[in-house]
């Protein structure tokens, strides 16, 4: 696939791409949840790259499903008193100009600069309903990262959509970090080998040739986490998610979900952790 040719030029293409998404559930009569700013924010080139890479995979329900599992869990915690979240990746994601928040809470964005320029100029005279931080990092870059979090440290870390390009020590390394930092809480999303396997031949392959690889699928699924001073305090299958709110793709129920192979379950989910 030629540069000229593939969807996505940058691994930052995908928050153009998934912001489309959002755009479109929003849309919806019945949506999960409204982002007005989703549609601004993926622009035409976000449509484009949809568009492109529906021919890959359709996976608008799994990711739907996902955002919605972690509106959820970010309620959750607010609501159990958390006053400070820290976004890493946060990409084009405008939840602290649409949901309900407190105002004092403190909402830190952390991604590479041109991506949270992007969204400072598009979002321009729009007020965030909480206390907004935006933190030009590289997350590749530890020194810089661990100097973020531990100003930040506090409260509620989310890693949406983040951890599947890290290698395993990589996202070890977050979670010490993480902790280190002091925070109380971390949201992430988390896939089985055999679907991190199964999209690596889709969407996957478009992402590896924009530079980033599909990697983090744990054989021991949250118990990874355990050494690194996290417990587990809830897990949200993202299919069984989708089945009580009726967001299958019909082609998928009559398929039946895929068989176990020597790789597990294919799986994904919303998972809370908490200091240990």
């Amino acid at each position: 696939m030629s540069p000229d040719s593939q969807p996505l030029r940058h691994i930052s293409d995908t928050a153009l791409w998934t912001a489309t998404y959002r755009a479109r559930e929003t849309e919806r009569p019945n949506a999960l949840f409204r982002d007005p700013f989703a549609r601004r924010l993926a622009g035409e080139r976000g449509e484009t790259i949809r568009r492109e890479m529906a021919a890959a995979v359709d996976n608008e329900w799994a990711f739907i499903v996902r955002t919605h599992l972690f509106d959820q869990a970010i309620r959750g915690r607010i609501e159990a008193g958390v006053r400070s979240v820290a976004n890493l990746a946060a990409g084009l994601d405008a939840r602290p100009y649409w949901m309900e928040l407190p105002a004092e809470l403190h909402w830190a964005e952390i991604d590479l600069p041109e991506l949270l320029e992007y969204k400072a100029g598009v979002l321009e005279g729009e007020p965030p309903r909480c206390r907004l931080e935006r933190v030009a990092v590289d997350l590749a870059d530890r020194p810089a990262r661990r100097a973020a979090l531990d100003r930040i440290g506090r409260g509620l870390a989310i890693t949406e959509g983040l951890i599947i390009y890290l290698e395993e020590e990589e996202v070890a390394e977050l979670g010490r970090d993480l902790r280190a930092a002091g925070f109380e809480y971390w949201l992430l999303d988390l896939a089985s080998p055999a679907l991190v396997k199964m999209l690596q031949a889709t969407t996957g392959r478009v992402t590896a040739a924009a530079g980033a690889p599909l990697k983090f699928g744990p054989r021991d699924g949250v118990k990874f986490f355990e050494p690194l001073g996290w417990t587990t305090l809830r897990v949200d299958s993202v299919f069984e998610a989708a089945m009580q709110l009726g967001r299958v793709p019909q082609e998928l129920l009559a398929g039946g979900p895929p068989p176990e192979g020597p790789d597990g379950p294919v799986w994904s989910g919303a998972v809370l952790l908490g200091r240990g």
